[in-house]
């Protein structure tokens, strides 16, 4: 992977996994075509066993439209099985989405649409079953446009056997096209400029990088392969929000928070296969649960919007005397309040009901579509690694500017009483919150697996609560195409990835060798994960290989220990 980025304050601190992720995409280069056309593909989500959402878009109008949408059990569309008529217009940019209902269970089904004439590629899409004994499920994050070709999404789409795709969030990048903007190094060799040129904003803005995301031919392809679950993390928006503002918003220069956050949600639930909220429900209550039989319930979790408090940073929380001495009793209890939240309470409410409801209607497995990780991973204790001599020595051989940022990031995670968390974007800066999940889990008997995405990094953790008991088990995914490693060129034979497994013991496995996704194979005795990865971003012919596998056994009331199968 070719990478010329200018390492900033910003990205030393990414390095670490103290911030979240970055940038965004580049045009289709076709000419003009006159009338009605789909240049964005076609797409299903949010299946149940008897709905689908189909959805597309329809480019060359300029008024209100009529669309008609067809679904058929067979590809050929000898037999329609349904269809009807929606207008389009440029209040929902003309968006199309229905939800169809009177369907049947574990069906596969061919959907098209057309317009003025001009018929639109064929998409299919399964809904849940009411019986299954397995489910296969593609999990997927972080899709950053400039940095490389959508390769794995390419992998989901040739899949002999998938019955939905999830993905977890950062599925566009509000950055811009700028020399030092992320993953503009690989952009301007691979032509893959974001547009907008700036970073996204307005509602246009937003619009139009959605837009953009949708022409890639490979994410077209993994959308008509199979119907997608789809929850929004921070970089739909910008990075780093919470309930009243995010890291990468300037009030001053970008407007009111709130403004953006109704933009960037209104071109998502637009551009998006997801089925809208309930009339007088907020645009962000995204959670919601899928049924695959008795086999497995899937609780997608929203983690951005709704509920999280202000991220703590150790920049700026961490105190320090006169002589520069860390206060970190003060913010480890600021870290461990009870009022931190991450969730909601509204939303903890409907979990916590849905965990008993799906344990005591037998379902065998309890499933998150969960945004960001949830293991207990402190930071790289590097000093124990190399010794305090060897890092001052690297840390004279780096530039000044990065070396002021590293040098006391290494210092503080060489705490050796009561570490510190690497990443408190994550769970591990709501511990409180974590602890009241865990709760439900274990209140519930839930056979827990935990999905998680926004790491770029592959995962294979084993959850405890504060009391040492296991909870669940944790697959994180890495990423689709944005950069899987940052600090490792600063430090010669280094893996922040294998120091991570090896000082963490909830982390039995983790990996940014590659980027790729997560194979979830559910049957009612085994959980099996596995990181299916491809072997470049920079070019179009890449190959596909499994780089881990990872295994959970069903037991009576809980999940098993996690085992590393190769």
């Amino acid at each position: 992977m070719s990478n010329t980025y200018k390492l900033n304050r910003r990205k030393a601190l990414m390095a670490f996994g103290l911030m979240g992720a970055a940038p965004a995409v580049s045009g289709s280069g076709l000419a003009p075509i006159k009338g009605a056309h789909y240049i964005h593909g076609v797409a299903a989500g949010d299946p149940l066993s008897d709905r689908l959402i189909l959805w597309t878009r329809v480019s060359g109008l300029d008024a209100a439209t009529e669309v008609v949408w067809q679904i058929s059990e067979d590809p050929a569309f000898v037999t329609v099985t349904q269809t009807g008529r929606f207008v389009t217009d440029s209040g929902r940019d003309y968006t199309v989405k229905i939800d169809v209902g009177g369907l049947k269970a574990g069906q596969t089904y061919h959907y098209r649409f057309t317009c003025q004439g001009a018929t639109s590629p064929v998409g299919q899409a399964k809904t849940l079953p009411l019986e299954t004994e397995r489910v296969v499920l593609a999990v997927a994050s972080c899709s950053l446009f400039p940095n490389g070709y959508f390769n794995a999404y390419r992998a989901i789409a040739d899949m002999t056997e998938v019955d939905a795709v999830l993905h977890l969030g950062d599925y566009i990048y509000e950055y811009g096209a700028g020399l030092s903007d992320y993953g503009m190094g690989n952009g301007r060799l691979l032509g893959r400029v974001p547009e907008p040129p700036h970073e996204i904003v307005s509602l246009a803005d937003y619009r139009t990088r959605h837009a953009q995301y949708k022409t890639d031919a490979d994410l077209q392809a993994a959308h008509a392969r199979a119907a997608w679950i789809c929850v929004f993390d921070d970089h739909e928006m910008t990075n780093d929000p919470w309930m009243a503002g995010a890291e990468n918003h300037q009030p001053a220069t970008e407007g009111d928070f709130n403004v953006r956050k109704a933009a960037a949600l209104k071109a998502y639930r637009e551009w998006m296969p997801i089925r809208d909220p309930q009339p007088g429900m907020l645009s962000e209550v995204i959670y919601r649960s899928f049924r695959f039989g008795q086999l497995a319930e899937l609780f997608m979790t929203e983690t951005r919007f709704l509920g999280r408090s202000r991220q703590l940073d150790y920049q700026t929380d961490l105190k320090r005397d006169a002589a520069g001495k860390a206060d970190y009793d003060a913010f480890r209890a600021e870290l461990n309040a009870p009022e931190r939240e991450l969730l909601g309470a509204a939303q903890r409410q409907w979990l916590q009901a849905g965990l008993k409801s799906s344990v005591a209607d037998g379902v065998r497995w309890q499933v998150f579509g969960n945004q960001v990780v949830m293991a207990k991973v402190k930071g790289p204790d590097l000093k124990a690694l190399y010794g305090e001599e060897r890092i001052a020595n690297m840390l004279k051989m780096l530039p000044p500017n990065v070396a002021g940022v590293i040098g006391p990031m290494i210092d503080l995670f060489s705490q050796t009483e009561n570490p510190l968390p690497l990443n408190l974007d994550a769970w591990d800066g709501y511990p409180a919150e974590r602890e009241r999940l865990y709760g439900y889990i274990r209140e519930s008997g839930a056979r827990a697996v935990v999905l998680s995405g926004d790491s770029h990094q592959a995962w294979a953790n084993e959850l405890h609560d504060a009391a040492g008991e296991r909870v669940a088990v944790e697959l994180g995914v890495t990423a689709i195409s944005s950069p899987t490693v940052w600090f490792d060129h600063l430090l010669p034979n280094f893996s922040l990835a294998r120091v991570l497994a090896d000082q963490n013991a909830e982390v039995l496995a983790a990996s940014t060798d590659r980027n790729g996704f997560v194979r979830l194979t559910l049957t009612p005795e085994t959980a099996m994960g596995e990181w299916v990865s491809v072997s470049t971003i920079t070019a179009r012919d890449f190959q596909v290989t499994v780089d881990g596998t990872f295994a959970a056994q069903a037991e009576a009331h809980r999940v098993g220990p996690l085992k590393i199968l190769g």
